[in-house]
């Protein structure tokens, strides 16, 4: 009679613990899940740029603005030429109820020669940011660790309202084209063979107090493209995941 209730007990004993593997297996999954990716572009993970100082800043022929700025980057001090081009179109603001728009009929473009960004809806044009690039702007991304923005047609993967840097919209990048484009610099040579793609590319603001990086043209980012914060929060309401960006030169 013992042997029987002892032999009940360790049934009961492997029933419950074979009940229990379910529930632990769920509860190390649940806390397992990875957030949503949002703004690692951890391609070169240099700090941003502090104490800018405007060294020189003169019109040139066309009218284009040639600035030489000075900046603080870790314990290196930077010293750059930016050229601004003459365009006094920089902020255009058409009345839009965000709430009622067809995110599907948004377009976002990059002119990074322009340094500039521009929403379009149903094909007219209703905003016009500035916006900074990679030190690089006309470069277009080769691989990861080169800082620079890549060129192409996008889609805004993710949207993540509390980033480091205000907001941060993640791009698609590298998707099935820049895959292919990264290949065939492999195997030019262009690119060395033991390169990554990079990745984690996307649009966002800035740190608290440095939106006068935007408003000189620095080019601090890796590869992202950055605006004001101000301009962040009113184009993260204009666009949804899925809305198209097309970057160019």
């Amino acid at each position: 009679m013992e042997m029987k209730r002892s032999g009940s007990k360790a049934y009961c004993s492997l029933y419950r613990l074979l009940l229990l593997i379910p529930c632990l297996f769920f509860f190390l999954c649940s806390s397992a899940q990875v957030k949503p990716p949002a703004e690692k572009n951890k391609d070169t993970d240099l700090p941003p740029p502090r104490n800018i100082k405007v060294l020189e800043e003169h019109k040139d022929a066309k009218g284009n603005t040639v600035r030489t700025i000075e900046y603080s980057q870790g314990t290196s001090r930077v010293r750059e030429t930016i050229v601004i081009p003459a365009d006094g179109n920089f902020y255009v603001h058409v009345p839009i109820n965000p709430d009622t728009m067809n995110k599907d009929s948004v377009l976002v473009v990059v002119n990074k020669s322009r340094f500039k960004l521009e929403v379009y809806y149903r094909k007219k044009i209703i905003r016009s940011y500035k916006a900074v690039f990679g030190p690089k702007p006309l470069e277009n991304k080769m691989m990861a660790g080169d800082r620079c923005t890549p060129e192409g047609w996008f889609m805004i993967q993710n949207k993540n309202p509390r980033s480091k840097y205000d907001k941060f919209m993640l791009l698609n990048y590298p998707d099935d084209s820049s895959i292919a484009r990264f290949n065939r610099l492999k195997e030019k040579g262009n690119v060395p063979a033991n390169a990554r793609i990079g990745g984690d590319i996307g649009i966002h603001g800035i740190w608290p107090g440095g939106d006068d990086m935007i408003e000189k043209g620095v080019c601090w980012t890796d590869g992202c493209v950055a605006m004001k914060n101000k301009d962040i929060e009113e184009l993260y309401n204009l666009v949804g995941v899925g809305t198209k960006v097309f970057i160019k030169k």
